[in-house]
């Protein structure tokens, strides 16, 4: 018998096609946004595999079909940003993107508000560099 975690959020979201559209928000803004400079250089001049890997990955942290872990395994997300260097200013940068991509995607006041605090324990648990 599988275990599945009930989180309603996805559903509460709008399904896949809500979070296709928060995804692509969010790295048009980090792609464009001088302040998400730090950020922006972590990833690849291609942001398509990102994007398709943050869709998928959210698609099941959200509630719905866990198609991170049915293409790639277990998310490990600590150990999968090692290679990078996060710290809080790296932190800010990645929420004020989907922050400002929660907003512009019209997500409801109360769900926004239920998905930046969780967003950002995942977000403050990714650091793994010193902090001056």
């Amino acid at each position: 018998m599988e275990l599945k975690i009930s989180n309603p959020h996805y559903d509460m979201l709008g399904g896949a096609d809500a979070v296709k559209r928060l995804v692509e928000r969010f790295y048009e803004i980090m792609d464009t946004d001088s302040e998400a400079l730090g950020i922006r250089r972590l990833h690849p001049e291609n942001l398509d595999s990102s994007r398709e890997k943050l869709f998928m990955f959210l698609s099941g942290w959200l509630g719905g079909p866990q198609l991170y872990v049915e293409k790639h395994g277990h998310p490990k997300l600590r150990q999968r940003h090692l290679p990078f260097p996060i710290g809080a200013s790296e932190r800010d940068q990645w929420m004020r993107c989907m922050e400002r991509a929660l907003i512009e995607t019209g997500v409801e006041e109360k769900l926004r508000a239920q998905l930046t605090a969780s967003f950002f324990k995942t977000a403050d648990f990714l650091r793994n560099k010193e902090e001056a």
